[in-house]
């Protein structure tokens, strides 16, 4: 008899143990931060890229003669950095499309000049919030490079940026394109960048691929 008491309160001392424990509130649990979930957080080492640049068809200076292209030599160099490096790609048209007459773009080259003009850009600017380097590049036209290039630069935010000029030319290489923009550029770090003559851009594959490893982003 004594046994069977013991048991029977053993029993009940049990249940009565486990009723306690599910009524008993339970501390809340404090959210996990990003890293213990496994959220890679961003690092110096984190890099985006985005490719920018103009380029003009047509009548093109060769040699001291002329040659008509159907894709600037600008695009062509363009084309060939994208097939060493997954990038974003943003062409800057003009919304005032400059003539495919040599001459004719020569002229009003000029007359942008002194003017100090801004030509506008089709259609919208990129968001570069996310970009931690940029490519840009244009042709050199009379030792510089082309006033629209000027309005990107003033149009977006390139602060913190790494900017890696490119430039296709006849005769001044980068010309002033790299100081014009380490000017324009005091609050980012733009480097000496690569110049491919005009006339040989179609055979510059070997230098573009060597200056795309050079700055690291193949």
């Amino acid at each position: 008899m004594i046994n069977r008491r013991a048991a029977l309160t053993a029993i009940l001392a049990g249940i009565g143990s486990i009723i306690l424990t599910a009524c008993t509130p339970r501390p809340e649990r404090t959210p996990p931060s990003p890293e213990a979930e496994g959220t890679p957080m961003p690092t110096a080492t984190t890099n985006r890229a985005l490719l920018v640049y103009f380029s003009r068809p047509g009548e093109n200076y060769s040699y001291g003669d002329r040659v008509n292209l159907d894709v600037g030599n600008t695009k062509v160099a363009a084309g060939m950095i994208r097939e060493f490096i997954d990038i974003d790609e943003y062409e800057i048209l003009a919304a005032d499309p400059y003539s495919e007459d040599y001459e004719a773009t020569v002229r009003r080259n000029v007359q942008e000049e002194k003017d100090d003009a801004r030509p506008k850009i089709v259609g919208q600017l990129p968001d570069l919030a996310g970009y931690d380097t940029i490519l840009i590049g244009s042709p050199v036209w009379n030792v510089q490079a082309p006033l629209i290039m000027r309005t990107f630069i003033e149009s977006v935010d390139l602060t913190g940026k790494t900017i890696h000029p490119f430039v296709t030319y006849a005769v001044s290489r980068m010309g002033r394109v790299r100081d014009d923009y380490a000017e324009w550029l005091p609050n980012s770090n733009v480097t000496e960048g690569i110049a491919i003559q005009g006339e040989t851009v179609r055979d510059a594959r070997p230098d573009i691929q060597r200056w795309t490893q050079a700055i690291r982003l193949t």
